[in-house]
């Protein structure tokens, strides 16, 4: 399988989703938006994204399968397996503030291979297949090597729905705030992540994410010579709801911080 062939194939599709949902942007009445579950709202522009690159992916690679967000396709397993979510920052772009995307991977036999980020707003696509290095917009990028902590300028996104680990969080949340250069949150976190590949930030962590927010940023960023493990330290980062992301050496530091806090 090319994998270069497929993600330049792949582009186009996402870009197309992104001008839709760029045209749509302030023309979502309030009676279009839907309430899926606790502060996790939807309207019909994810489900029509949702739709579009379900159909030009399926197209792309016959016979692949879908893991989605929206639920517009039946989810299945297969040996190739596409991870999209058609709208990250939902909120973001509901209330019309300028940062949210679209995030896609492909898996290949339970493994990403291939990972999309498409910031909608500036219109910035970072990607990355495997053994190709990551680019944005067709130029390469690797992760920052600031160290250590003390000089990182790190991401984060507040839990939303899932309030379990309040505490642990903002223990490690004080600790990175004295011991960083600042904490941002954007509200997308395949962003975070995109923005980690590149250099702009030096690590993001966050926990009750889904595997469609973070596979393609994630992979991306390994691509970019970055670090990808749970609060463990393992590698369940896609499906076990926790993430840290960084370049090596931050990495090793947050990583110490929050599993000492976390246990």
């Amino acid at each position: 399988m090319n994998l270069e062939k497929i993600c330049n194939q792949t582009i186009p599709i996402v870009e197309r989703s992104g001008r839709f949902i760029r045209q749509e942007l302030g023309r979502v009445a309030g009676g279009d938006i839907e309430e899926k579950g606790l502060n996790s709202l939807v309207s019909y522009v994810d489900k029509t994204a949702e739709e579009q690159l379900v159909e030009g992916l399926g197209k792309l690679l016959p016979g692949s399968v879908f893991l989605t967000e929206e639920d517009t396709i039946d989810n299945q397993s297969g040996d190739l397996q596409w991870i999209i979510d058609p709208l990250d920052g939902t909120t973001n772009f509901l209330f019309q503030l300028p940062v949210f995307s679209i995030s896609i991977a492909l898996q290949q036999e339970g493994r990403t291979v291939l990972g999309v980020v498409y910031e909608i707003n500036r219109q910035e696509c970072f990607y990355a297949w495997k053994g190709g290095g990551a680019r944005l917009n067709g130029n390469p990028i690797g992760v920052s090597e600031r160290a250590p902590l003390e000089k990182a300028l790190l991401a984060t996104g507040f839990p939303y729905h899932d309030y379990s680990k309040m505490k642990e969080y903002f223990q490690v949340f004080e600790h990175f705030m004295r011991h960083s250069r600042g904490i941002r949150r954007f509200g997308s976190a395949a962003v975070d992540l995109a923005y980690v590949a590149c250099g702009r930030f030096d690590g993001f962590f966050e926990y009750g994410l889904n595997a469609w927010d973070v596979a393609g940023g994630a992979f991306i960023i390994q691509e970019a010579g970055g670090v990808v493990t749970d609060f463990t330290g393992g590698d369940n980062y896609l499906h076990g709801g926790e993430i840290i992301a960084a370049n090596p050496a931050v990495g090793k530091e947050m990583l110490e911080v929050i599993r000492k806090a976390f246990g």
